[in-house]
């Protein structure tokens, strides 16, 4: 049996998300399981490296899945691309060590969120980026940015139950944020992140450049950990999961 690691690209924009949903087949990993276990002749379950929402993109998503398979990555990889929607991609498989687990490994990931600050909307990119003309204090938000890099309880930033029971802690190592002609790009990076964390981290600094929320509010909001404190939940159509982080390399031949 062979452990198999994908890297998977996909526009999230049509889809209920990544995880399979018993009431719907129209997910990511239901359209990969369908089509890998119709190339194996029997069911195969792969395991993503997280969950993305539905309308949230990837660019670099990972999965693993463990077969016995009389095909070559890259025949694997071929097939898959061939019968796959066009809007889902593996952009690379291999063969990885049989402990390696796409979800369990990982130690870090890099989202963006894609804003375009103008009147006049972006045609081409309008499925990846959502539009908001106000004007904006980039310097006010990399002062935000700043206080929330760092360990803390990021309760307040997530959309997660009051009953809900495991650690709400997450190390943010670093958020940049640029102007590229209209477009705002938020880029966070951290250890892992809680239920619409991201999205929220955007629709906060997003009010912070508005000046709605002062950066030194920062501290109190994540004192709080009330989420009514913090901004919005940003729509689902500006953010893309870009990248996994693992620690080692794992391929094997």
């Amino acid at each position: 049996m062979k452990n198999y690691k994908l890297t998977i690209a996909y526009d999230g924009s049509r889809y209920n998300g990544w995880q399979r949903q018993g009431n719907t087949s129209n997910t990511i990993q239901q359209k990969l399981e369908d089509v890998l276990s119709r190339m194996a002749g029997h069911a195969i379950e792969i395991h993503g490296a997280g969950r993305t929402d539905a309308g949230v993109h990837a660019a670099a998503q990972t999965a693993h899945f463990k077969a016995q398979l009389p095909l070559t990555p890259q025949e694997i990889q071929n097939y898959l691309n061939q019968y796959l929607p066009s809007d889902i991609a593996i952009t690379a498989c291999e063969i990885v060590p049989e402990r390696f687990h796409a979800r369990l490994n990982a130690i870090g990931k890099h989202y963006r969120y894609r804003i375009q600050n103008s009147t006049v909307p972006n045609v081409f990119e309008r499925k990846y980026m959502v539009q908001d003309a106000a004007a904006l204090d980039l310097n006010a938000m990399h002062r935000a940015a700043e206080f929330l890099c760092g360990t803390h309880d990021f309760r307040a930033f997530s959309s997660v139950n009051r009953r809900f029971k495991k650690s709400t802690v997450r190390t943010l190592t670093r958020i940049e944020i640029e102007r590229i002609g209209a477009e705002i790009r938020m880029d966070f990076y951290g250890d892992g992140f809680l239920y619409n964390m991201v999205r929220i981290l955007a629709g906060t600094l997003l009010a912070v450049g508005k000046g709605e929320i002062s950066p030194t509010d920062i501290p109190v909001i994540l004192d709080s950990l009330d989420r009514q404190y913090a901004g919005i939940t940003m729509p689902p159509a500006g953010l893309t999961l870009m990248e996994v982080f693992y620690d080692t390399p794992h391929n094997q031949e």
